[in-house]
């Protein structure tokens, strides 16, 4: 069935441009540019996945994303500036899946949409299902749930974004085995999408300062200057 994306930012360009390149791809979409109105007809009629603009008048897309939480599941990806770092780790923590700072791609943003409705799906599906599941990764305190993109660290829970779970699923998956930038940015960012291969500092970056908001000891992945990143098991 052909999946709907809502999209909502208040900048009509971008609705247009990024509503077009979702119906090339099959996908069908609803555009709003006002978060009220959008609020509204989520939660009366819900798409698949919606796209939030951070950063809109009246209701910005932090307070939209905390008034559809009351009552909906919903996945969610934010579309933030790159200086809006406390935004994204408090859209995270409030239930958003995903985050592209802008400007953007909108072949990465088709990725993340399809990588996202595909875990939806799969966490969705009854638990009697013939269908093969995932097997979780038990690295030392690392436990990793791939099917419904869970992540635990001592017990605890760390949220991460889909790119950094690929990320971290690829460097788990063989401890002690260096992975350079372009194996790593192979496993995040599919369907060829180009990023510069420092974005993956940053998502490393990003993914020790999650983990050691649960851990200020955790020294789990690391640098070989010259060579790519490790994960090693304690």
């Amino acid at each position: 069935m052909t999946a709907t994306i809502a999209l909502v930012d208040d900048d009509k360009n971008i609705l247009t441009s990024v509503s077009i390149a979702l119906q090339t791809e099959g996908f069908m979409t609803r555009v709003y540019s006002d978060p009220d109105s959008a609020l509204k007809a989520l939660l009366e009629n819900p798409a698949d996945l919606a796209v939030f603009d951070i950063k809109m008048p009246r209701m910005d897309g932090l307070e939209l994303l905390r008034r559809l939480r009351e009552k909906s599941r919903m996945p969610v990806i934010f579309l933030t500036s790159k200086v809006d770092e406390l935004d994204e780790a408090l859209g995270l923590a409030m239930g958003a899946d995903d985050y592209i700072s802008k400007p953007f791609s909108q072949r990465l943003l088709i990725a993340r949409i399809r990588a996202i409705l595909r875990r939806a799906e799969v966490s969705q599906a009854p638990e009697t299902t013939d269908e093969p599941v995932a097997e979780s990764i038990v690295r030392g305190r690392l436990e990793m749930d791939p099917a419904r993109h869970r992540v635990k660290w001592q017990g605890e829970d760390v949220t991460l974004t889909v790119t950094e779970f690929l990320i971290l699923e690829t460097l788990a998956n063989r401890p002690g085995v260096v992975k350079n930038r372009n194996q790593l940015m192979d496993a995040a960012y599919q369907d060829d999408v180009y990023v510069d291969d420092r974005t993956i500092d940053s998502h490393i970056k990003r993914l020790r300062r999650k983990f050691r908001e649960v851990d200020s000891d955790f020294n789990a992945i690391d640098t070989l200057y010259g060579a790519g990143y490790r994960f090693s098991e304690e």
